[in-house]
């Protein structure tokens, strides 16, 4: 499982030239899950997002989590995480897992999310989509 964790202060999802969903200041998080991960580490990586102190306290250091600050998170499916680029020039996304099993990862992800009570917008699994975001930092934490 990988998440690329990006601070953010704005983020939006377009599909088709139309606004998917967006959030304010919070994490545009990518997520995606490997052949081999099991389901237990889904619960594992949510709580380490929620947890993760990268937003900064009244003295400028990093101390403070998504949830500390109230902030919102935009959560999208990335299978491209997973690719293996040892060898040659085109990557080989051997490694993703298949996109029946991967969906339902993604959906578990999302709805440990939502039970925290902050506000969790995502994008639509295997869609073409343009995401956008402001990044506050720049601060970019890969799991």
């Amino acid at each position: 499982m990988k998440l690329v964790i990006q601070r953010v202060n704005s983020a939006s999802v377009t599909i088709e030239n139309k606004l998917y969903s967006s959030i304010n200041k919070g994490l545009l998080v990518l997520f995606g899950v490997e052949k081999d991960d099991k389901e237990d580490m889904i619960e594992y990586f949510a709580q380490k997002l929620l947890k993760l102190r990268i937003f900064e306290d009244e003295q400028g250091k990093m101390n403070k989590s998504v949830l500390d600050i109230n902030g919102e998170i935009l959560a999208v499916s990335q299978f491209t995480l997973c690719a293996d680029c040892k060898k040659g020039t085109r990557p080989s996304f051997d490694n993703a897992m298949e996109p029946k099993r991967a969906k339902e990862f993604y959906e578990k992800f999302v709805e440990i999310l939502k039970k925290s009570q902050i506000n969790v917008k995502t994008g639509v699994f295997g869609a073409h989509m343009q995401v956008e975001l402001v990044n506050n930092g720049p601060v970019t934490i890969i799991l």
